[in-house]
């Protein structure tokens, strides 16, 4: 699908943007308000070919004279949107916008390639003139939302049995860590994010599937050495049957702020230690307890 396409125009107390783009087999266009507003009458769209004959709607909702660039515009198509004048309604007018409104329209267009130029004709405006027959060109690509910094973990736990207590007693642990007693190591210059984790589970750790998995655990390590627990994601009561349900769930475990907080020491965040490479779970760090002093005995 061909990406949108975006038409801004601004004068003196007025100002929108049009973006224009392709849905279920339509192509639409929103009119978003950004400051004043107007009673929107008819659009107009062509492309960057100004010959040939100009469609227009005529009277009031003509766009005769209409430039871009100092040239003056072929239009290709136009649609009817309202008649000129509030009526009884007034600003209540559904085709009447304020700032923060967004009016979308069908186009009567094939393509988005068939669109290089904008006009909007509209009446009731909050400019000098009271209406306008504006034109814009040049449409941009939306800006694409960043994406969030993907999670990343020292060491994830791939549980295949888990007793009543919770404690895991078979499963596997990967990890990215340079020291391999925290577990099986990822490729070096692997990004330790899951979807790399389960990967290299899935396709190379032999013994184990994710059909078999009771529940996956996430470890980063505090500053102290301490292996710290920030998150788990228990199968669902049937298990997983492939890797894209196990990603899903991780999404939506992501999405939920999981792992949204950045101090691995923070309060609530188990500090337990990840399984090796064996079978029995390996201990955090312990700070040894000083020897008690002798006591003196009185004479």
């Amino acid at each position: 699908m061909p990406d949108p396409k975006v038409f801004n125009y601004t004068m003196d107390g007025l100002s929108y943007s049009v973006t224009v783009y392709e849905e279920d087999g339509k192509i639409l266009a929103d009119i978003e308000m950004l400051e004043g507003s107007m009673d929107v009458n008819a659009v107009y769209f062509g492309d960057d070919d100004y010959s040939g004959s100009s469609t227009s709607l005529g009277g009031p909702l003509n766009m005769n004279g209409a430039q871009y660039d100092g040239e003056k515009v072929q239009w290709d198509g136009a649609s009817y949107v309202s008649d000129p004048g509030l009526g009884p309604d007034a600003d209540e007018k559904e085709s009447y916008i304020h700032a923060g409104d967004t009016l979308t329209l069908e186009l009567d267009a094939d393509s988005l390639d068939d669109i290089d130029i904008f006009g909007i004709r509209a009446t009731s405006t909050t400019t000098d003139a009271g209406s306008i027959k504006a034109v814009s060109g040049d449409p941009e690509e939306p800006e694409e939302p960043e994406d969030p910094d993907e999670p990343t973990f020292d060491k994830v736990l791939f549980g295949t049995e888990v007793d009543e207590s919770g404690n895991v007693i078979d499963g596997i642990t990967l990890t990215a860590l340079d020291d391999p007693a925290y577990g099986i190591q990822l490729p070096e210059g692997t990004e330790p994010t899951f979807d790399n984790y389960l990967a290299f589970f899935d396709e190379e750790v032999e013994g184990y599937d994710v059909e078999s998995l009771e529940t996956i655990r996430f470890f980063t390590t505090s500053p102290e050495g301490w292996a710290v627990q920030v998150g788990e994601l228990p199968a669902p009561e049937d298990g997983w049957t492939s890797v894209d349900d196990v990603l899903e769930d991780y999404d939506a475990l992501v999405d939920s702020g999981a792992f949204d907080t950045e101090d691995p020491g923070a309060e609530g965040l188990s500090l337990i230690a990840a399984l090796s490479t064996g079978d029995e779970e390996e201990d955090a760090p312990l700070e040894e307890e000083p020897e008690p002093e002798a006591e003196m005995e009185l004479v």
